[in-house]
């Protein structure tokens, strides 16, 4: 799937991707919080390279971190920055690809590329590049947090739906409900996703549909890449552990 596509998908869900959760605003500060506990730090220098509207990387903003964003999606990304205002942080963003990060070698203490979305890669060779661009721009011993879905599970299982989210109105009445499709490929770990989104329209229901494809890249084969590209002693810590949605994948530049 050309790479136009992904940020296409992200681009179309810009406006509405609040809508996946039931309380954006609290999935915020409980994901800062669990990522801010894993960097260990004050004010650290991180960069979310996968930021899409804001949700890890206004979280580590109200942690008091110094945080840049930048994503595949120009909406996304700009819509990022106007949340992050709204709460009167500063959070700097852009549009740009992992695979070819706009910064200087050694910027940054701490890498973020959460919610799954290091899978949009479907080849080793660009999930190589985007790992070999996350280490280039860190400084020596900084650290990668990089967050999937529970890809070890799912490719036992191969399911073909997720569970509807529902998200409330602030005012109790209106409800979004969002559920998403897979349709596995014969290799058995891509899968074509398709996103739905039910909307209320006047006593109606809106529908929106998004498609998109990701990898399901286990976490042994993940964690043996990231060490390919110089991070050293990559490991997975788990959501009981950390309080972060989805299983993280931590390591350190090599120095």
């Amino acid at each position: 799937m050309p790479e136009t596509s992904v940020a296409h998908f992200y681009d179309e869900l810009a406006d509405y991707y609040h809508l996946i959760y039931s309380n954006w605003d609290a999935s915020i500060r409980r994901q800062g919080d669990a990522l801010d506990a894993l960097i260990g730090q004050d004010c650290a220098a991180v960069l979310d390279c996968s930021c899409g509207i804001g949700t890890q990387a206004i979280g580590l903003a109200l942690r008091a971190h110094r945080v840049t964003g930048t994503d595949l999606s120009p909406r996304a990304a700009a819509r990022a920055a106007r949340e992050a205002a709204r709460q009167n942080l500063s959070l700097c963003t852009a549009a740009a690809d992992m695979r070819r990060l706009p910064f200087p070698d050694g910027q940054f203490d701490v890498v973020v590329c959460a919610d799954n979305s290091l899978p949009h890669l479907l080849t080793e060779q660009d999930v190589r590049a985007a790992l070999a661009e996350m280490r280039r721009v860190l400084r020596p011993a900084g650290l990668l947090l990089v967050s999937t879905r529970p890809y070890d599970d799912l490719l036992r299982d191969r399911p073909a739906s997720t569970p509807p989210q529902v998200h409330q109105a602030a005012d109790g009445e209106e409800r979004t409900v969002t559920f998403q499709l897979w349709h596995w490929h014969d290799d058995g770990e891509h899968y074509d996703l398709e996103h739905f989104q039910l909307l209320p329209a006047g006593g109606e229901w809106r529908v929106q549909v998004r498609r998109t494809t990701y990898w399901a890249l286990g976490q042994d084969r993940l964690a043996g890449l990231a060490a390919e590209a110089g991070f050293a002693d990559p490991g997975w810590r788990m959501p009981q552990e950390t309080g972060f949605f989805q299983p993280l994948l931590v390591a350190r530049a090599s120095k």
